[in-house]
C-alpha cells in the first residue's frame, strides 16, 4: 500500500471520527429534549388528575348545598301544612315535600358515586406524583450525562481536528482537492475494494482496474470517482495445501504453450510473456506483470517460439500456464484476475525455489582459508 493511500486512509478515518463526534454533540440536546417532553406529559397528567379531584370536590359541595337547601324547603313546607285551610292546598304541599325528598336522594346518590371515584382519583394523583418525581430525577441525571459527554466530545473533537490538519498536510494538494470534492457529494472520498467491487458504490471493477489498484496505483472508481485502495491483509488465507506447496510441476521443455517472466522488457519493466507454437509458426503476447494489461499487439513469426523469439527468452523465469490461443483471444486487452494471480503465485514459488537452491549450494561449498 502506497504512503499516499495510507495518508488518505488516516485522513478519512479522522474525518469520520469528526463527523461522528459532531453528530453526537448535536444529538445529545435532542435526547434531553425528548426526556423533557416526556416529563411535560407527566406533569400534564398530574395536573389533569389534580383538576379532576378538585372538580369532584366542587361537585360534592354543590350536591351537599342542594341537599341542605332541599331540607330547608321540606321544613318550610311542613310548617305551612299546619296552616292550610283546604285539602287541595295540603296535597300540594305534600307533593312538594315528596319531590324535595326525591331530589335529596338523587343528590345523595351522586355524592356516594363521587366518594367511590375519589379513592381512584387520589391513587391517580399519587401515581402521577411518584412518576413525576422519578422522571425529574432521571432528567437531571441525563442532563449531567449529556453535559459531561458533550464536554468530552468537544475535547476529542479538538484533538481529532488537530490530527486532521496534520493528515491533510501529508496528502498531495491535487489528490486532496479530488478527495474533498468527492467527499462533499458522496459522503466519503475513499473506498476500499472488496471482492473486486468498489465498497462505496458497489460497482464491479474491470479486471485491469482491479489489478492496478491491487498493485498500489492511484485509481479512481469509474462510477463514483472515489479513490480506490486494496488491503492485502484481507485476502483469503492460504489453505494448508497451498502453504505446503512450494512449486508446481516444472513445465515441459517441448510444450506447445509456454509462459515466462522477464524483469525488463524494453521500456515497460516487468512482464509476463506468452508463447505458443502452431502449424509451423509461433505467437507471442506481452502482459504487464503487475496489472495484467496487454502491451502491444500479438506478434506471429515462422518457426517454433524458441527460434522465432530468441531475444525475448534471455534472463527469464519459466512459469506454468497452458491457456490456449483461443482463450487468450477472448481475454482481449487484459489478463483475467484468476490468471494473473496464478502467474504471480507461480513466479513467487519459482523465486523461492531458486533462492532455496542457491542457499543449499552456498552451504555445501567449503570455504577456502587464505594463508
Amino acid at each position: 500500500m502506497s504512503p499516499e493511500i495510507e495518508h488518505l486512509i488516516s485522513l478519512q478515518r479522522t474525518d469520520r471520527e469528526i463527523q461522528r463526534l459532531r453528530a453526537e454533540i448535536a444529538e445529545l440536546p435532542k435526547r434531553v429534549a425528548l426526556i423533557e417532553q416526556k416529563l411535560a406529559g407527566t406533569k400534564a397528567g398530574l395536573e389533569k388528575a389534580r383538576a379532576a379531584v378538585k372538580t369532584d370536590e366542587a361537585a360534592r359541595r354543590k350536591y351537599e348545598t342542594a341537599i341542605t337547601d332541599l331540607r330547608g324547603k321540606i321544613s318550610k313546607y311542613r310548617d305551612q301544612s299546619l296552616d292550610v285551610k283546604t285539602n287541595e292546598q295540603y296535597k300540594a304541599l305534600l307533593h312538594e315535600i315528596q319531590f324535595a325528598e326525591q331530589e335529596i336522594t338523587a343528590n345523595e346518590d351522586k355524592i356516594l358515586e363521587l366518594m367511590v371515584t375519589a379513592e381512584a382519583r387520589e391513587k391517580q394523583v399519587k401515581a402521577a406524583e411518584a412518576e413525576l418525581k422519578e422522571e425529574t430525577a432521571e432528567i437531571e441525571k441525563e442532563k449531567k450525562i449529556a453535559h459531561d459527554r458533550t464536554a468530552q466530545d468537544e475535547k476529542e473533537l479538538a484533538e481529532w481536528t488537530a490530527k486532521r490538519d496534520g493528515a491533510r498536510g501529508a496528502v498531495d494538494p491535487d489528490l486532496l482537492r479530488h478527495y474533498d470534492r468527492v467527499q462533499k457529494f458522496r459522503g466519503s472520498g475513499l473506498a476500499e475494494v472488496l471482492e473486486q467491487r468498489c465498497s462505496g458504490c458497489q460497482v464491479a471493477l474491470r479486471p485491469q482496474t482491479f489489478n492496478e489498484v491491487r498493485s498500489g496505483k492511484m485509481i479512481y472508481c469509474d462510477s463514483c470517482q472515489r479513490i480506490l485502495y486494496y488491503d492485502p491483509s484481507k485476502e483469503a488465507p492460504a489453505t494448508e495445501a497451498e502453504k505446503n506447496h512450494r512449486r508446481r510441476h516444472h513445465p515441459k521443455i517441448d510444450a506447445s504453450q509456454a509462459w515466462y517472466y522477464r524483469g525488463e522488457h524494453g521500456d515497460v519493466g516487468e512482464v509476463f510473456l506468452s508463447f505458443s507454437n502452431s502449424a509451423g509458426s509461433a505467437t507471442r503476447r506481452v502482459y504487464d506483470a503487475a496489472s495484467g494489461r496487454k502491451l502491444g499487439d500479438t506478434v506471429i513469426r515462422e518457426g517454433a517460439y524458441r527460434q522465432a523469439f530468441p531475444e525475448d527468452l534471455a534472463e527469464t523465469i519459466r512459469l506454468n500456464g497452458n491457456w490456449s490461443d483461443a482463450e487468450q483471444d477472448d481475454w482481449l486487452d487484459e489478463l483475467p484476475t484468476a490468471v494473473l494471480d496464478s502467474l504471480q503465485r507461480d513466479l513467487a514459488l519459482a523465486r523461492a525455489e531458486a533462492a532455496s537452491h542457491h542457499k543449499k549450494e552456498t552451504v555445501g561449498t567449503p570455504s577456502s582459508v587464505g594463508s
